[in-house]
């Protein structure tokens, strides 16, 4: 396997080179001050941005990745441009609003807006010089191996040049606006992560003109030379390899078409991010759902907060841009190559199975008997809970769920909670039938889910529409917990059905997240999910739960309790552990009753995908924490809590991080694991199972960065033994 990537120099050069030095250099963590009023130590504590930022070198990783299949790898590039785009439109606008707030307060970590913005900034820069280097040295010559060639207009002779030509003015040129910018045409507003060229243009009387061309969306960015859209096929001696031209390349080689009668001195591409977040006074809105769209739209005239050009642009132009998008310089970054990296997931895109993952069939659990539109799906719950584990297990079960409830004459009602759904959901369309059909049917959606707010909008008036119960949340908080509750006459009888999980009810995600569904027909879980939906739609003022944890009233209380629990078992002879497995650790006062833990001697693994804040390793502090970040094919999204609690082991699995947003500010569930035989398939299974992982695997050392182990005597891959393991030992 490859060393690490980054070696030292991001804890160096990013990382609070005054705070975070050697290990040796801490000062004992008195566990008194875990509850106290003392300030934290800034130095126990990493930065949030950073972290992210780091995840995303873990991310770039996969790209580099030899081991991983071409097109896997430059799908792993086009996630890591994706990802800092959102990093930009949420994360470094929030900090410009803090600086424009004159707000100084640091974090943690010691680090205030301004010095994170200069941190960020820098190690910004650095990965994505680094993207840029292995697409041109090692992917795109990759590609070219492989028979994908990125050619350039002037690398085609003249035939083919005519051919695009034609294909251009047929296909691209009807769709195009090019936009002047002078004293008679004001700058135009440039959207959102669009790409645009920036053009120079010298009209008849010798005056140079500025016009900014939209590279429309709308249109496929990544062309075929040798297909039948442009012309007729190759000879037979081309057949083995397909060339693709971008569509802006195509578009500035044909500019004359544009602009006739000018010359054409230069076209420059760019690329803009904007604040993507959407802000909604809930308590003045009278219509949420129409102060959401209303949101959505003003989304798109959000401050510009980066952009992003080729280096070859020139200064002049760079200025233009600069200067009427109202930035400052340190908000642009200069590329040597193609912007945006998100764009490469056109390439990742191309029809060649052999340069991808082998497809896989997810699995079906033995209780269902294969026969999933044949079986009542509840009688197979009665027998017993019932464990899915996405994407290895199949997601339809949940959906057949759904159908059969809509479709049984026995359902009285179904209420769900909807975070993100996606298009064309099945599961909302289950909804809708059994609303047609007089059931009862209740559903949450949850407008305020970031970047799915659109989708969720027009999903909530399709239900209304139908005569569905829609609410929309609480006041303040998101409702992040993943719940379906489906009331059912059995004889004499009700009996509540419930299916919770780590991941949302979105088939599409949930062939490419790891999360985890539970099926239960528990008494007293039904009792608490009932409680839960009356406390969403109506008014409750409940406490106490009889088995979940229900943020904001009782997780965090609950479980920091349970991490105490573990101390006293640790300090009392009993052998303390703790696995945690989530997506991020930021919580201040969870990660202080953890390095208390350590302190009393818990073992402690932690299994966190993005963002950790906590530091392992620190003598009498944190020394027997070990973090542990797992990236690969699959994103790791599943949250699961393990306490060993004296040897009778505790479970918990649900929707909540360990962040201050998921325990105080939204409406999360964790949910206990009762069944024996299904927590002892997670805690040897899964947990067990990641945390022998050699392959994908890096561990966080004390001074913050990550390593890969050496190439391994004998490789493992969790993920590729969930593919080759799927059931085989949890549904018996």
């Amino acid at each position: 396997m490859q060393p690490d990537i980054r070696n030292d120099r991001r804890t160096a050069e990013f990382v609070l080179p005054a705070s975070f030095g050697a290990a040796e250099d801490f000062q004992p963590f008195v566990s008194a001050e875990i509850s106290g009023p003392a300030d934290p130590d800034s130095t126990l504590f990493i930065n949030r941005e950073l972290s992210l930022l780091a995840f995303q070198w873990r991310v770039f990783e996969e790209a580099k990745d030899e081991s991983n299949p071409i097109l896997e790898r430059v799908r792993f590039i086009s996630i890591l441009g994706a990802n800092l785009e959102e990093f930009f439109m949420v994360r470094v606008a929030g900090l410009k609003r803090q600086i424009e707030s004159a707000s100084t307060s640091a974090g943690p970590d010691g680090l205030s807006p301004s010095q994170q913005l200069h941190a960020i900034s820098s190690e910004v820069a650095t990965l994505l010089a680094s993207a840029q280097e292995c697409l041109e040295t090692s992917l795109l010559p990759a590609l070219r191996q492989n028979g994908i060639l990125l050619v350039s207009f002037s690398d085609l002779d003249d035939e083919q040049k005519e051919r695009l030509r034609l294909y251009f003015l047929k296909k691209i040129f009807p769709v195009l606006t090019p936009l002047a910018f002078d004293p008679g045409h004001p700058f135009p507003h440039i959207s959102n992560l669009c790409l645009n060229l920036a053009i120079q243009i010298r009209d008849g009387q010798g005056q140079e003109r500025f016009a900014r061309l939209k590279v429309p969306d709308s249109l496929p960015q990544l062309i075929s030379i040798d297909s039948s859209e442009t012309g007729d096929d190759l000879p037979e001696l081309f057949e083995e390899v397909e060339r693709f031209i971008w569509l802006d390349d195509l578009i500035k080689a044909n500019l004359s078409e544009l602009f006739p009668g000018m010359e054409i001195l230069g076209a420059h591409p760019f690329h803009i991010i904007r604040d993507a977040e959407v802000e909604i006074q809930e308590l003045e809105a009278g219509d949420l759902l129409e102060k959401t769209e209303e949101g959505i739209r003003q989304r798109r005239f959000g401050d510009v907060v980066g952009l992003q050009v080729q280096s070859l642009m020139p200064a002049p132009t760079l200025e233009i841009l600069i200067e009427n998008l109202q930035i400052q310089p340190s908000d642009v970054y200069q590329i040597d190559g193609r912007v945006p990296l998100s764009a490469f997931k056109h390439i990742a895109s191309i029809d060649r199975p052999d340069l991808k993952y082998p497809p896989f069939l997810p699995s079906v659990p033995s209780v269902f008997n294969q026969r999933l539109s044949d079986e009542i799906v509840f009688s197979a719950i009665s027998k017993r809970d019932i464990l899915l584990h996405h994407p290895f297990d199949s997601f339809q079960p949940v959906v057949n769920f759904l159908n059969q409830a809509a479709d049984d004459a026995n359902v009285m009602a179904i209420k769900m909670t909807l975070y993100r759904v996606g298009k064309n959901s099945p599961v909302v369309e289950a909804l809708l039938r059994a609303s047609r059909k007089g059931k009862q049917v209740a559903v949450l959606v949850e407008l305020k889910a970031r970047f799915d707010e659109e989708s969720n909008v027009e999903w909530a008036r399709a239900l209304e529409a139908e005569g569905v119960h829609v609410v929309y949340g609480l006041p303040g908080l998101k409702c992040h917990s993943k719940l379906a509750l489906v009331v059912r006459r059995e004889g004499d009888s009700i009996v509540r059905y419930v299916h919770l999980g780590t991941g949302n009810y979105n088939p599409g995600t949930a062939q490419v997240y790891t999360d985890l569904g539970l099926f239960t027909r528990d008494q007293q879980i039904g009792t608490d999910v009932s409680d839960i939906f009356n406390y969403l739609t109506g008014y409750s003022d409940k406490k106490e739960y009889e088995k979940l944890l229900v943020a904001p009233i009782n997780l965090r209380k609950r479980f920091e309790d349970l991490i105490k629990r573990e101390i006293e078992h640790q300090r009392a002879g009993r052998d303390g552990r703790i696995i945690f497995k989530m997506n991020s650790l930021v919580d201040e006062r969870i990660i202080k009753l953890l390095y208390e833990a350590s302190q009393a001697g818990v073992s402690i693994d932690l299994i966190v995908r993005g963002i950790c804040c906590l530091r392992p390793g620190i003598p009498g502090v944190s020394e027997n924490i070990r973090v542990t970040s797992v990236v690969g094919r699959f994103l790791e999204h599943s949250r699961i809590y393990y306490f060993r609690n004296g040897g009778e082991e505790c479970i918990y699995c649900g929707s909540a991080d360990l962040m201050p947003r998921n325990l105080d500010r939204r409406v999360e569930v964790i949910f206990p694991i009762d069944d024996d035989r299904l927590a002892d398939y997670i805690h040897r299974d899964v947990l067990g199972i990641l945390l022998a992982d050699n392959v994908k695997a890096r561990k966080m050392q004390a001074d913050t960065t990550y390593l890969r182990q050496p190439a391994p005597a004998e490789p493992f891959c969790s993920q590729a033994w969930f593919l080759a393991n799927a059931t085989a030992n949890k549904q018996k």
